[in-house]
Order: C-alpha cells, then sequence, then structure tokens
C-alpha cells in the first residue's frame, strides 16, 4: 500500500477516534430545573464514528504488509 494513502487512513483514523470520544462525553441535551439537572445521550452514532476510526487504523497499520 501507498505511503501517502496509510498516512491519510493514519490521520483519518485519530480523527474519528477523537470525535467518537467527545461525542460519548459531551451530553447532546440537558434541562436544569431547580434541584434536577437532566442530561439526553445517544451514543449510538458516536460508537459507529470510533468503530470506523479504529478499522481505519487497523487499515493504516496492516497494510501493505508482506
Amino acid at each position: 500500500m501507498n505511503k501517502t494513502i496509510k498516512l491519510v487512513l493514519l490521520i483519518v483514523g485519530v480523527v474519528l477516534v477523537g470525535y467518537g470520544i467527545y461525542m460519548i462525553i459531551a451530553p447532546e441535551s440537558s434541562v436544569d430545573l431547580a434541584i434536577v439537572e437532566i442530561e439526553s445521550q445517544d451514543n449510538t452514532n458516536a460508537f459507529i464514528t470510533v468503530g470506523l476510526g479504529l478499522v481505519a487504523l487497523i487499515v493504516s497499520f496492516l497494510g501493505g504488509k508482506k
């Protein structure tokens, strides 16, 4: 595999994993009442993003080895 493609996959993988972890940590919406604060999250897309990032990282490390 070409070194340029491996580098692009590595960068894309790191960005996707970082963004996915950010989406898992940051709440999507919150409601703050006087005594109760409620936060809502849907992490389905975050897990998909992290998974795609891991696949890109694995392909960048393993791609083209003979």
